[in-house]
Parts: structure tokens; C-alpha cells; sequence
């Protein structure tokens, strides 16, 4: 029960099938609940359970370990404002408040990132486990925590876990959580001390759900087996650097100088190495590094038979490896990313600098998100902050906010900072350079709640761990497999190996406390040199008026290859040669246009900067829409308010509608029925709002249109099962032709694929949108329709499909169809909620919504083509700063404070979420203090 997955039935979204072995054990759950029930005990289980979690927010509580009082203020929604006099009181009261609202939340995230899931819930969990203990990101926290971070940051650290404890103290389970009332009855779980490494440890999951392009250098391989290059190359196209602006405009890299200057010119290919973005055809098989000559991948011989199965085999185990890994703040799916964007005070009604961020990542419940203030009582140099804004828990200090200077935001930069090694074994170690190496090896144990241990050797070459240890099936096929001429003398096999910066120690958690405290642009970049996993693109404000940008992390140079492919391990000119220095990192400050937009679209064009970032930047829907947005606000002198900013962030226009419509309006449609769900596109004005029957329709011709275009076409590897018929059984009252058509769509779906409508796929249609032979227009017939060899044709079928697909799910009378109906999210709990039994799932999940919105929208309520139209990511909050007046800044959460299922901050935002409002955001003492509900004190 990993953090942030879904169940599949019906519309909701997510991985289906997965963790089969915890049902039974769940399945003991629910009856002993059951049988509770009927021997009377119903009102126990309400008021002794379920209550006896809810946090005091009022009165004071003695802490041992405070050196003076903390206020604890909350308002109607359950937001705590924390006031203390030492910088350790203010983080232990943070500990202890977060704690209070979430623990049970905090403690699943360890033990999903020490590896350690199967001690809560059982063997269904070894699987994971053993993938996470092969990376070993608690033994990098370990590392980073002994060696890397500040004598502060520690202090820091130390506290935070001293208030987390504090709270523990003295409870059971069940005086915690529900969940750990329920876990109880099955294993006896109890929860242990938190530690400061627990904390660090966040940061490795975090990075991994952000760590780059792995899964599109998993997919670009594995084309290899049916695709050759050109039609790689179609399917990433390279980034439209005309059409969509990269974030940064007016600076560049001055190759004499070595650096990155503001307002500079530099040159492509400096210092001989590759240019960003200039390998993203190449890195699709025509020459782009990765497998040398003779293996998959290269120039001339991508998908040639027999020359590649050592990789497709062991990138296919990958594949089942890598899909029940529990994501940590929620990252999946192509397309998927974050709005950030600032604006200065020349454009803005306060003549201060607006700055808006709304992450987008998977729903879960609660929220990744928790809000919160940490205030100094005085600023000192006892106690140095006064700081708000969206927190960890888990985890001290603030992630994404304001302090009383200046305000950030983030999105994800997508910058590549992982690659996939294939490795050749001989006997117990590996070859590099014509030399067998010995492998570093260690032996975990993993202990499995309700039974024995499970004990694990991992393996680990000098491009990293073994990550196809973790999978029987990638041992036998590593034995057998062969990669021909790149390496005749196969010895005993292959594996793949992960070379990852976050595997090293580093000191991002010091670059939290460092931001948090920073006081202007000089301060603000200092702090993000420190930040150096995950890479991010940073955005700022300060109210002096001024404005920047910063992409920091520990970003690899390579010697050959661009990370667009797996590399072969046992050749050095593959190996990362250092990393790309902090003062030749892309920034912009004050621009002159007046304004920044990040929405993971390409950094800087690819004839300005020397360094590959990456070859698989996000294609700059979102991030194009914003800047138009604004400039048609600042046009002629116009001004932007706050409302105007929250009114962007809810811009629902589908460019890729605006794109295909015109021309889905042209085609002379035979059949009368999809002739009138033709006509709902007639005028409109492509936005997707929720009682749309346009949107709906136009929805489910994209995904038609992709399936019948890719779908088949796409290995079998990447092939994801469709979902045409998830809800409703088919309705049989009609004619039979209609039923006929109904039916042979869910047929079709069951034994087809499709992408998962991404801007990738945005860009890659709109490349051949005008070539109307072109071969990806082609499908195969059917039993009821002929086959399509042009692109008119395909759009028919499409329009056709859709129109059956929809009365399957809306049913056969359009004027009750619309897009909120299918693009529903569900909020589920991050454990027991998600393949629990249906009592628990009935007590803990909420939900549905209807919504509007969609994939690379500005209000990205992304959905996956490959698996329907139900919500997988959403913006997971949303905030507007207003550096003129700290005061009348907004904000909002996917969910509310707490992770207590019956608490009335469970789900207390999300109504006004799913409506795009924004709640006040108090900082100064006076705001606080007005809108105040509850006062706790802690007292030493």
C-alpha cells in the first residue's frame, strides 16, 4: 500500500492489479471490523478510535525539551501559524504539530523510503522493498546527514525529530490514526521514533519522482525492437524553440568567459561538447549516443532484429520492476509538470511583483502538501525566521512560500540527471575497459509483518546499483541474452545498472533553511547552489520589485552519449565526467519583457547554452499559453491583479482542439448519428469546462485518434490496456447496428494500446497533421468499417469510435453528455484506501468531482489517454503571492490540514479547490491574529 496509487475500477484512474498479496490480509481487516460491529461495539470503534487521533488545538501541553513557549494558531481550515523565540522551538513545534495532523502519513513515507513497507503491510511489499533497499536512499540521507549537511541544518534536523517524538510519546496506534487501529488488528504494527535521517531521506524520494527522462530513455530503446529511426524520430520530435519561448530569452553563455551572463550571446557546441536540446532526433536512434555500433540504439542499426536483446529483454523486466514502485510526492505519466510564473511590478496594479505556482502531481489523500507558518516571535540571531507556505510533513522548514522579503516558486526542470547503464558480467564482478572489476556488495534483510524475512544481496558497479537484480526474470534473461558485435564476448550475462545524482550524498536539506531565510537575489542564489537534487526550475520575487530565475542541481557532464539511451557500462567514454559548474547554470534576472513563465518547457534554446541538459524537455503547451495570457494583460499598458492571476491558472483552452477541430469539421461524416456529435464542435470556443458536451466528444476523438494512429504501431512492451467500457455495462435497447458498435469498441479497447496523450503526442500530431498520406494515418479495418490509409480517413474512424465510446459511458442522448461526467477525480487514501476492502475504502476515500480542465492545460486535470478520462494529476495546490502586500496573497490545497479521516480539515478545501477559489493567506501577526479559530500553547 506505497503512497499515491489508485485503483482502476471503474473511471478512477491508476495501476490496476497491483499488490495482490496484501488483499487477503485486508480482507481480515474488514471482518474483524465486521464482527466489532455486530457484537455492538460500533460506538467504540466511532468515539474511541476514530476521535481519540484528533489533534488538541487548544489549551496548552507540556513538552519536555522547549526552552520557552510556542504559540500554535490555527484558523477555520485548520492551518497552523507557529510563533517561538529559538529557531530549535520553532522547528520542534513544527515537528509536533505536523505530527498532530499527519503521522500516520509521515511514517508510511519512511518506511517507503528505507525500503522497509512489508513491516507495515506484509509480503505483497517485498517487492518494493527490495527495489528501494537496492537504491538505498536511506543510506545516502545516512551519509549526507554524517558528512554533508551544516552543524545548523543538523540542530535543525534534531529538533524537528524531538517535537515528531514528543508527540508519540505515551500513544498507541490507535490513539495516532484509524489506519493504525485497522493495521493493529492484522500485524501488531507499532510506530517507532522518528529520526532526523527519516526527514533527509524524503528528499531522495522526492528526487526520484522528479529525477528526468529515465522512462522515455526505457521507451526510446525498446521502440528499437519494432520502429526504426526515422519513425523514433517522428514520435520525439525535436523541441519547437519558434513556436514555444524556453524559459530563459535574454541571457546567454559567454563561452570566453566560462559563464552564464545576463543578456549574453553564447554559442552552440562551446567547449566542444553537444548542445542542449540538439539530440533529441539523434537520441532517437540516428546517432545520439547510448548502445555503441552493433547494439540497440545506433546509428543505422535501431531496430535491426537479433542486435538488441540483451537490452530490449532486460529494459522489458525493467518495465514490471518499475511499475509497482510507490511514487513519493506523486510524479507520473508523460506530460505531466507545473505552472510557475512571476510578474513584476511594472505590469501589476500594486506595482509589486506577482509570483503563482501550482505543482501538478497524482491526487492523493491527504494532500502531498501541508501548509503551514513559522514565525519568529523577534528576528534574531537566536531566531532567524519568518517564513509560510506549503511544507513537507515529515520534513522541517518550507518548501515552496514567502518570507517577508521575498517569495519562490518551483516546477520541474526535467533536466536529465539519470542514466541506465547496460552492464556485461564475467564471474562475481563486471568488465569496464577490458578489466573485470569487482562488484561492492551488501546484504539486506527485510522483515515482513504476519511472517519470516526476506534477505537480498545487492549489487553495485561503478555506474551504480544493479537494478535488474531485483527481478528473477532479468537474471535469467541477462544469462541468455546477447548484444552481438558491440560485445561478442558476453561472459555470463548482462544486468542494468543506474547512475543517479541522487545517489550521492549532497546538501539539499541545508538549501531549504537557506531559502527560507534569504533576503534578496544574491541571497536567494547562494541558497539554490545547495540545492542539488532535485534539480528544479526556480522562480522568484522580492519587494524591492525585482524578478529572477535559477536552474540549480547537480547536473552530469558526459563524455559520450547524451542520455537520450542506456550506455554500455563497461566502456569509459560512456561515464559522467563532472558536473556542470554553479556560476555556467542558466538564471534571468529583472528581464525586460517584465515577466518569467515556467511550465517545464525548454530552458534556454538549444544555440545558447553548451551543455545537453536534457534531450526530452516537456514541448511548451502550457508554458506558450501563460506568456500569451499575459502579454494580451500588459498589452497597451495594461495591469495585472491577483484575480487575474488565479483567473490564469484556471485556463482550460485545449490547443491541441484548436489544432485538430477545423479540420474534424471538414470531414463529410456518412453516419447520421456521429453527424450530430459533429456538430457539438461547431463553434466552439475549445475550453474544457466541465458541462462541456464539445469537450467531451473532442476528448474521446483524441484518444481515438491516437489509438488508431500509435496504438497498434507501438511495441507490445509499451502497450497499456485501454479502458473503453470502465462504468457502464453496454446499453442493449437500441438498434442493433448501434449495439454492435458499442460493443466491438470495447473490444477493441480490450486488446489494443494507445499513448497517453501527452504533449509529446501534442507535438508529434502536429508535425504530420499536414501530410495526409503520411504512413501513421494508416489502421486496420474491421469487422464494421474499412480500413483508413489517409488521415481524413483515421479522423472519421476516430469521430466515429468516440461517438460509440461515449454512449457506452454517457449514454445515447448527447444533451446529457458532458466532460465533468468522465474527467472525474477521486480522492483516495494513499494506503488502505487504495485496494482495501470497501469498508475501509468507505471510510477513508472521498470523491467524485467533476472537472474541468485537462492534459497540458493550463489547469492541467491531466488524464491518461491509455486508461480513460478519470483524474491522475491536478494541480496539486495553488498559491498567488502578492509581494505589494504580503497579506492579500492566496492560497489553497488539493485536500486540508489533516490526514485524519473523519476530521473536519480532511477534505475541507477541496470543494473550493475543484472550483478554482483560493482561500486568504495571512502572514503578518494582525492577519494571523484576526483570522484565528484556535490558540494551543506548548509550554516547556
Amino acid at each position: 500500500m506505497p503512497p499515491n496509487t489508485t485503483a482502476s475500477s471503474g473511471q478512477q484512474p491508476g495501476k490496476s492489479g497491483r499488490k495482490k498479496g496484501r488483499r487477503a490480509r485486508l480482507l481480515v481487516i474488514v471482518l474483524v471490523l465486521a464482527i466489532i460491529g455486530g457484537v455492538g461495539y460500533g460506538s467504540y470503534w466511532s468515539i474511541d478510535t476514530v476521535r481519540a487521533s484528533f489533534p488538541q488545538t487548544k489549551g496548552s501541553i507540556k513538552l519536555d525539551g522547549l526552552s520557552g513557549q510556542v504559540d500554535v494558531q490555527r484558523d477555520d481550515y485548520g492551518i497552523p501559524q507557529i510563533y517561538a523565540s529559538t529557531d530549535e522551538d520553532l522547528f520542534m513545534a513544527q515537528g509536533y504539530v505536523q505530527a498532530q495532523d499527519r503521522f500516520y502519513e509521515m511514517d508510511v513515507r519512511r518506511h517507503m523510503t528505507a525500503g522497509r513497507l512489508s513491516e507495515m503491510f506484509g509480503k505483497g511489499q517485498i517487492a518494493n522493498d527490495a527495489f528501494l533497499r537496492t537504491m538505498g536512499w536511506d543510506r545516502v540521507a545516512q551519509k549526507e546527514y554524517d558528512t554533508k549537511l551544516s552543524a545548523e541544518t543538523k540542530k535543525y534536523l534534531q529538533a524537528y525529530a524531538k517535537g515528531v517524538n514528543a508527540y508519540l510519546r505515551g500513544k498507541d496506534g490507535k490513539d495516532i490514526s484509524l489506519e493504525y487501529a485497522a493495521l493493529g488488528f492484522s500485524n501488531e504494527y507499532k510506530p517507532e521514533e522518528w529520526t532526523p535521517v527519516d526527514s533527509i531521506s524524503w528528499l531522495k524520494a522526492m528526487a526520484w519522482d522528479l529525477r528526468g527522462n529515465m522512462q522515455d530513455e526505457i521507451d526510446r530503446a525498446l521502440m528499437t525492437s519494432r520502429l526504426g529511426p526515422k519513425q523514433i524520430a517522428d514520435l520525439y520530435p525535436e523541441y519547437p524553440y519558434n513556436r514555444n519561448k524556453a524559459i530563459i530569452r535574454e541571457g546567454g553563455y559567454d563561452e570566453f568567459a566560462g559563464t552564464w551572463s545576463q543578456g549574453a550571446q553564447g554559442t552552440q557546441g562551446a567547449q566542444g561538447t553537444q548542445s542542449a536540446g540538439s539530440s533529441a532526433q539523434s537520441g532517437a536512434g540516428t546517432g545520439g549516443g547510448g548502445i555503441p555500433a552493433g547494439t540497440a540504439g545506433t546509428a543505422g542499426t535501431a531496430g535491426t532484429a537479433g542486435t538488441s536483446s540483451a537490452l530490449q529483454s532486460q529494459l522489458s523486466g525493467l518495465y514490471r520492476v518499475l511499475e509497482d514502485v510507490p511514487e513519493a510526492v506523486g510524479v507520473n505519466g508523460n506530460g505531466i509538470g507545473s505552472n510557475s510564473w512571476v510578474v513584476s511590478g511594472d505590469h501589476t496594479i500594486s506595482g509589486k511583483p506577482l509570483l503563482a505556482n501550482d505543482p501538478h502531481l497524482s491526487a492523493s489523500l491527504p494532500s502531498v502538501w501541508y501548509q503551514m507558518g513559522l514565525h519568529c516571535k523577534a528576528i534574531s540571531q537566536k531566531c532567524q525566521y519568518n517564513v509560510s507556505g506549503y511544507t513537507f510533513a515529515g520534513m522541517p522548514g518550507v518548501i515552496i512560500g514567502h518570507n517577508e522579503d521575498i517569495a519562490w516558486g518551483m516546477t520541474n526542470s526535467g533536466v536529465d540527471v539519470t542514466d541506465l547503464y547496460l552492464e556485461k558480467l564475467t564471474g562475481n564482478g563486471y568488465e569496464y575497459d577490458g578489466k573485470v572489476r569487482s562488484f561492492e556488495s551488501r546484504e539486506e534483510t527485510i522483515a515482513v509483518a504476519g511472517g519470516g524475512s526476506k534477505k537480498i544481496v545487492v549489487r553495485t558497479t561503478n555506474n551504480g546499483p544493479l537494478l535488474s537484480d531485483r527481478d528473477d526474470e532479468l537474471l535469467k534473461v541477462g544469462k541468455k541474452a546477447t548484444v552481438n558485435t558491440a560485445a561478442p564476448d558476453r561472459g555470463d550475462g548482462y544486468a542494468i545498472a543506474l547512475r543517479w545524482t541522487a545517489l550521492d550524498p549532497g546538501t539539499s536539506m541545508d538549501a531549504v533553511f537557506a531559502i527560507n531565510k534569504a533576503k534578496n537575489w544574491a541571497g536567494f542564489r547562494k541558497a539554490a547552489a545547495l540545492f542539488d537534487v532535485p534539480s528544479q526550475n526556480l522562480v522568484y520575487a522580492d519587494r524591492e520589485d525585482n524578478i529572477g530565475y535559477q536552474l540549480p542541481g547537480r547536473i552530469p557532464i558526459r563524455g559520450e552519449g547524451d542520455g537520450s539511451l542506456p550506455a554500455p557500462g563497461w566502456d569509459s567514454k560512456y561515464r559522467w565526467t563532472g558536473y556542470i559548474k554553479q556560476d555556467e547554470l542558466p538564471y534571468e534576472y529583472n528581464p525586460d519583457r517584465g515577466y518569467i513563465v515556467t511550465a517545464n518547457q525548454a530552458v534556454v534554446d538549444k544555440d545558447k547554452y553548451p551543455y545537453t541538459l536534457t534531450t526530452d524537455w516537456g514541448y511548451g503547451t502550457r508554458s506558450q499559453r501563460l506568456a500569451d495570457l499575459i502579454d494580451s494583460k500588459i498589452k497597451g499598458g495594461g495591469k495585472i491583479s491577483t484575480e487575474d492571476m488565479r483567473q490564469m491558472q484556471l485556463d482550460n483552452s485545449s490547443e491541441v482542439a484548436r489544432l485538430l477541430v477545423p479540420k474534424l469539421l471538414k470531414i463529410d461524416v456518412e453516419d447520421k448519428s456521429v453527424r450530430e456529435t459533429q456538430k457539438l464542435l461547431e463553434g466552439w470556443d475549445y475550453t474544457q469546462d466541465a458541462d462541456s458536451a464539445a469537450a467531451a466528444y473532442f476528448n474521446a476523438v483524441w484518444r481515438n485518434i491516437l489509438k488508431l494512429a500509435f496504438g497498434n504501431k507501438l511495441p507490445k512492451e509499451l502497450r497499456v490496456k485501454g479502458q473503453c467500457l470502465t462504468v457502464d455495462p453496454v446499453d442493449t435497447t437500441g438498434p442493433a447496428d448501434e449495439d454492435q458498435k458499442v460493443r466491438e469498441c470495447g473490444e477493441r479497447d480490450a486488446d489494443q494500446a494507445q499513448p497517453d496523450g501527452g504533449d509529446r503526442w501534442f507535438e508529434t500530431v502536429r508535425r504530420i497533421i499536414d501530410d495526409e498520406d503520411n504512413d501513421w494515418w494508416s489502421a486496420p479495418g474491421t469487422r464494421t468499417e474499412e480500413p483508413a490509409t489517409t488521415r481524413d480517413e483515421l479522423f472519421e474512424r476516430a469521430m466515429d469510435d468516440a461517438r460509440w465510446e461515449l454512449t457506452a459511458k454517457l449514454g445515447k442522448d448527447i444533451d446529457t453528455w458532458n466532460w465533468g461526467r468522465l474527467h472525474r477525480l477521486f480522492l483516495k487514501n494513499q494506503t488502505l484506501g487504495t485496494d482495501g476492502p470497501g469498508f475501509l475504502q468507505y471510510m477513508l476515500n472521498r470523491g467524485p468531482w467533476n472537472l474541468g480542465g485537462g492534459e497540458a492545460t493550463v489547469n492541467a486535470t491531466g488524464w491518461n489517454a491509455a486508461g480513460g478520462y478519470g483524474v491522475v494529476w491536478v494541480p496539486s495546490m495553488r498559491m498567488v503571492v502578492n509581494l505589494g502586500d504580503l497579506d492579500k496573497s492566496k492560497w489553497i490545497n488539493l485536500t486540508g490540514a489533516s490526514g485524519h479521516a473523519y476530521s473536519a480539515h480532511y477534505t475541507d478545501q477541496t470543494d473550493k479547490w475543484a472550483k478554482g477559489e483560493l482561500l486568504t493567506w495571512p502572514f503578518s501577526q494582525k492577519a494571523v491574529d484576526a483570522n484565528t479559530s484556535d490558540t494551543l500553547l506548548l509550554k516547556p
